[in-house]
């Protein structure tokens, strides 16, 4: 009738399930309940298998853990119900997502560091294979200073570089010696045809990789000094006794050059030139370190003191190597020096991620 209270409008019913019980969509589904506990066996057996065939526990716990989170997430969703109670989220499938993520993340993180383990471990052997290429390295009988000089294919000027060193500085027996990084032309090949020392490295390691192997090389001949310079004809080899002078005078342990309150003509651009004192200024606020260049690649060391600089930079070196020393004690000295524009070929290093790089390299120096 019209004014009326309305009609009730009925409501249909789920069909008959023959007196059981319906099942909730989602993690309660018997269905999903099943293959959760089968993918969880699976997970198990596979770290078993590993273990069996590697005996690697890392990998066995792992799988142990994902097939442990997949079991309870089939048999005991309420597990996942409670935790979603005090991360405040109501949908049991939400916290399971989030909890996968989560372990995914762990995973890719791991494989990462799984993956720099590897590759530091090839470096350290490729480096150890180099190092005993140095047979033609006699022992003097005065102090030495070694001058070691990473090269990547510099075929075009390292015969320049190497003849430029002079025999002796200050009362040092000059040994002048080479790393080849994985070089593709005929560095190696125009080096032999020289009175310098020549090692190759069998891939391109970086400049940091190179400069280890070299050393190491003046570690085991009783190096007094080590001096670093780049193999593109830049770093002057007659301002080789400015930077021994402080050494071999017991007043410093670390020598750098600086273009900054030399003469700088390597043609630098504004931009990488005031990255280069952004960054010299960071190291100095974080270290309270009084510098000018932090990229120089011009340096003497202390024989002795190198043993005290953990290296583990294989591209980004100079900031690790100045951090290290300011860590150690070393007692560090910055003199001016000329920086030329580089003879031939061109830069190698890279365009993108410069910066990021030696960001990083400073951070995780610092920190560790």
């Amino acid at each position: 009738m019209f004014g009326g209270n309305p009609l009730p409008i009925p409501i249909p019913l789920p069909p008959s399930t023959g007196g059981l019980p319906l099942q909730t969509v989602g993690l309660d589904s018997r269905t999903f309940t099943l293959f959760l506990v089968g993918l969880s066996i699976l997970l198990f057996l596979w770290g078993f298998e590993r273990y069996r065939t590697s005996f690697s526990k890392r990998e066995f716990y792992v799988a142990i853990a994902l097939s442990l989170g997949v079991f309870l997430a089939g048999t005991f969703p309420v597990v996942y119900g409670s935790l979603g109670a005090i991360l405040r989220i109501e949908r049991r499938s939400l916290v399971v997502s989030v909890l996968a993520n989560t372990a995914l993340v762990a995973l890719v993180l791991y494989l990462f560091a799984q993956v720099r383990n590897n590759q530091l471990s090839i470096a350290g052997l490729t480096r150890s294979l180099t190092v005993e290429q140095a047979t033609d390295i006699a022992d003097a009988d005065g102090p030495t200073a070694f001058v070691v000089i990473p090269a990547y294919n510099e075929a075009g000027s390292i015969r320049d570089v190497v003849r430029s060193v002079p025999e002796s500085v200050h009362g040092y027996d000059v040994r002048t010696l080479v790393v080849s990084d994985g070089s593709t032309d005929e560095t190696a090949r125009v080096v032999e045809g020289t009175a310098a020392s020549i090692v190759e490295h069998p891939r391109n390691q970086g400049q940091g990789g190179a400069l280890k192997t070299g050393f190491e090389i003046a570690r085991q001949h009783g190096a007094d000094a080590v001096v670093t310079m780049d193999a593109d004809g830049q770093h002057p080899a007659d301002q080789l006794d400015r930077l021994l002078a402080p050494i071999h005078a017991d007043e410093a342990d670390y020598v750098v050059g600086s273009r900054y309150t030399g003469v700088d003509n390597s043609g630098n651009g504004l931009t990488r030139q005031s990255g280069i004192r952004a960054f010299t200024k960071i190291i100095n606020v974080m270290t309270k370190a009084d510098i000018t260049d932090c990229t120089n690649g011009f340096r003497a060391i202390r024989g002795s003191k190198l043993d005290e600089l953990t290296l583990t930079e294989e591209r980004f070196s100079a900031p690790e190597l100045i951090i290290e020393a300011r860590k150690n004690g070393l007692r560090i000295r910055e003199i001016p020096v000329s920086i030329a524009e580089r003879e031939t070929g061109t830069t190698k290093k890279p365009k993108l991620g410069y910066a990021f790089g030696l960001f990083r390299t400073i951070l995780m120096t610092w920190a560790r």
